[in-house]
């Protein structure tokens, strides 16, 4: 079985957990797109519910599947956040962003009542930081804030990582890759974070910093797609 077979997979068990009535939390990425159309066909199957994507990405697909949309500024409840992840590790933190939605998905996911994370069985990882971490910066004097992000680095026992500004897909006419919000993306290539908590303090604490791919203490349940099923971590 491929990889994506397994993200379908997990995405597929994740729809089991919506409810009638739920406002969902919609996140970006692969795995998040099998969720969508599997939602889709709940929905089409008489599902009543409402999403908030975290994307335009997803917010382009989740309209395709006629899945009913709402704004953020429209509730203060989500009943459900459903998002892929980078890499989860034994205590379910994650590195989160390679689809460059990270910002968005952390306001969500903050204001969900429970998260599920989705997953092919590569991401199962038993530490943190193989995958580059993303970190969301202001385009306002960002070599300044990556600067400021080597000396953070250095502090954890991360001196001489590579640290890349993320470039603009080729089909965009390539450039600097901007999110949705028009803020930068740096990726650093970790390797391994030995405090993924301490690391994403020092790093938010920096000015300039949006966010940062970890979600630490955020997912409730993580369900990874495998060649016999799925593998639950609750």
């Amino acid at each position: 079985m491929s990889l994506d077979d397994q993200k379908k997979r997990a995405a597929i068990a994740a729809v089991d957990y919506v409810k009638d009535g739920m406002l969902l939390g919609l996140g970006t990425g692969s795995t998040a797109a099998h969720l969508v159309r599997a939602l889709g066909e709940k929905v089409r199957a008489g599902l009543t519910v409402q999403a908030i994507p975290t994307s335009e990405e997803t917010r382009e697909l989740a309209t395709k599947e006629g899945i009913e949309l709402v704004a953020p500024a429209e509730t203060t409840r989500i009943d459900l956040v459903i998002d892929g992840a980078d890499e989860v590790d034994p205590r379910k933190d994650l590195i989160k962003g390679g689809g460059g939605a990270l910002l968005r998905e952390k306001i969500i996911a903050s204001a969900g009542t429970q998260m599920i994370v989705i997953a092919d069985g590569s991401k199962k990882v038993s530490q943190l930081g193989r995958f580059p971490l993303p970190v969301e910066i202001d385009r306002f004097s960002w070599p300044l804030t990556i600067q400021k992000i080597r000396a953070v680095l250095e502090e954890a026992g991360l001196a001489g990582v590579g640290l890349t500004l993320r470039p603009g897909p080729r089909e965009a006419g390539g450039g600097v890759f901007r999110s949705d919000g028009g803020n930068y993306i740096v990726d650093i290539s970790c390797a391994r974070i030995p405090d993924a908590r301490q690391l994403d303090e020092a790093l938010q604490a920096i000015p300039g910093v949006i966010e940062t791919g970890l979600f630490i203490d955020m997912a409730d349940i993580v369900i990874f797609g495998t060649d016999d099923g799925v593998d639950i971590m609750d």
